[in-house]
């Protein structure tokens, strides 16, 4: 009987304009690197247009050693592209512009059979925000994979019917704070941070959850149990990635049935790690992490 390890991350390609330059990323590339980072099997699926973005974004992919060829390419719609400002703490806020390539990722039959053959499926809520990428999303659901949602809900970009559907089918879900909060508006969920959590998990049949706080750590719901860090202390230059990295280093620590005080720990490190660095994707190894945030 075959024994899946590999992970398929699905959505958004596009370019970052950050102050200090042009960086590509997406959240669903940015896990898909930091997976690969940790010696995962991690594959992207998206589409870019026919266009110089495009071409130097597989151009870049390819140099990073992630295979490139479930991303499809788009003659009739340019690549994506967000202006991303950032306040005084280097929290970021996004401008996203649409349509782009992203918004029409097609259901193929090479794209089916990657994810029988996957772990699981890291996708998002952004990139349900078109029909056509919402209903390939939603197909490859019908598969045997874990899946994994990471919320980021960009505003004007949230649709409670869409989060409740991708909740619904979710194994493993991670979130902001401020996400939770909507959430608990949407679901009359009630108490503290872990209380809310609970509810949320018994409602929609997750056995793992977990929220991000930031520069304040994380919590996890892992099978009925809550567990807290309360992170590493860092001077950050921009927050862009950090949360993508923090899922990344999550879902290693899982896939290696790490204890959830051990897994929450490295991927709070990982997060802080990524958030000194210009960019969502810096060059790093498992060793810089463990020896400059976890061994220091």
């Amino acid at each position: 009987m075959s024994n899946p390890q590999g992970i398929l991350c699905i959505g958004e390609i596009l370019w970052d304009a950050l102050p200090s330059g042009l960086y590509l990323g997406g959240a669903p590339l940015n896990v898909c690197y930091h997976l690969n980072q940790f010696g995962i099997n991690a594959t992207i699926a998206s589409r870019v247009g026919n266009d110089r973005l495009g071409l130097e974004a597989i151009r870049r992919i390819n140099g990073k050693g992630i295979v490139t060829d479930r991303i499809q390419t788009d003659d009739d719609h340019e690549t994506g592209f967000v202006c991303v400002e950032l306040n005084k703490s280097g929290d970021p806020s996004y401008e996203i512009v649409e349509p782009v390539a992203w918004d029409y990722i097609e259901l193929t039959q090479p794209l089916q059979k990657k994810v029988e053959d996957c772990w699981g499926i890291v996708f998002g809520s952004l990139a349900q925000r078109n029909a056509a990428s919402r209903k390939t999303i939603q197909k490859l659901w019908e598969l045997d994979a874990k899946k994994i949602l990471d919320m980021n809900l960009r505003v004007p970009y949230v649709d409670k019917d869409i989060i409740y559907n991708s909740l619904a089918v979710s194994d493993i879900v991670k979130m902001n704070e401020d996400e939770l909060n909507q959430l608990k508006d949407w679901y009359d969920l009630s108490g503290d941070t872990s209380k809310a959590v609970e509810q949320m998990a018994q409602k929609f049949g997750c056995w793992l959850v977990c929220v991000t706080r930031g520069a304040n750590g994380a919590g996890i719901y892992r099978e009925g149990e809550w567990y807290e860090h309360k992170g590493f202390p860092v001077k950050a230059k921009d927050a862009v990635g950090a949360g993508d990295a923090f899922l990344a280093a999550l879902l290693y620590g899982i896939k290696n049935r790490n204890e959830s005080s051990e897994v929450l720990s490295f991927a709070n490190a990982t997060g802080a790690f990524v958030a000194q660095k210009d960019g969502a994707t810096p060059a790093y190894s498992l060793k810089d992490i463990l020896d400059e945030m976890i061994r220091s």
